[in-house]
């Protein structure tokens, strides 16, 4: 096919494809972060709200206590994994990288070996294999032996940090409800709230990453209803208990 003067064979075929695939990590991050934060909160306020007697004061201190604590303890949570994934991380790339200093052949074909197997021809693989070595060769066995890019390295503050926020930013919905709501009918527009900002939620997440909108819409929504409901019986036999 004859192209213009300065226009690549690729681009005079068509545009290129546009895939999502990288929206997966920070997208599960902030949906799960916002996700607890508005069923665990909501949950714990419909919960206390439920309780006969129960006080405005009492309510939105558990609202509150609750929105702190689980912010801090996803913070905690993501930076203690994610570390542990940065920790594994570094001994791969220093054993490897000592492999490569102590049997460099053997690397060769170790790495010829994975391009054959992803349907390289024989004498190319090991033609690629030489050539990465000779470029990057702890990068080349980083990415094509170990799976691991710098786009997708473990980043813990990072993480804790997103994790956090994305919680605060789910839980502090409730809250605010709770707050402008009449306290006879807090718990009710807490729910009615927490579950329409689960639709909402698991709506963006679908339409941002390309799912289907029904599935993730319906299955959030019916979690967030189970809690909900869990914890106002708990809170109506607690509060009638006493």
């Amino acid at each position: 096919m004859t192209t213009g003067r300065g226009t690549s064979p690729l681009a005079a075929e068509g545009p290129m494809e546009h895939h999502l695939v990288h929206r997966v990590g920070w997208l599960r991050a902030a949906v799960l972060g916002a996700n607890d934060g508005i069923i665990s909160v909501s949950s714990l306020v419909v919960g206390v709200a439920a309780a006969p007697g129960a006080t405005r004061a009492a309510i939105l201190l558990a609202g509150t206590a609750s929105l702190v604590a689980g912010a801090m303890s996803m913070a905690a949570g993501e930076y203690v994994s994610v570390s542990s994934q940065s920790d594994t991380e570094r001994a791969d790339l220093a054993r490897e990288q000592a492999e490569l200093a102590r049997a460099p052949e053997a690397e060769t074909v170790e790495l010829a070996a994975i391009y054959e197997g992803r349907g390289v021809a024989p004498a190319l693989a090991r033609q690629v294999a030489e050539q990465m070595m000779a470029h990057d060769a702890l990068g080349a066995h980083k990415r094509d032996e170990l799976g691991l890019s710098d786009d997708l390295a473990a980043r813990p503050i990072q993480a804790a940090v997103s994790s956090a926020l994305a919680f605060t930013s789910g839980a502090a919905l409730p809250v605010t409800i709770a707050v402008l709501a009449p306290r006879g009918a807090v718990a009710i527009a807490v729910a009615i709230g927490a579950l329409l900002l689960l639709a909402i939620l698991g709506a963006t997440g679908a339409k941002i990453g390309g799912a289907p909108l029904s599935r993730a819409v319906v299955r959030v929504v019916f979690w967030g209803a189970a809690a909900l409901a869990v914890t106002s019986v708990i809170g109506r036999m607690i509060g009638a208990a006493d």
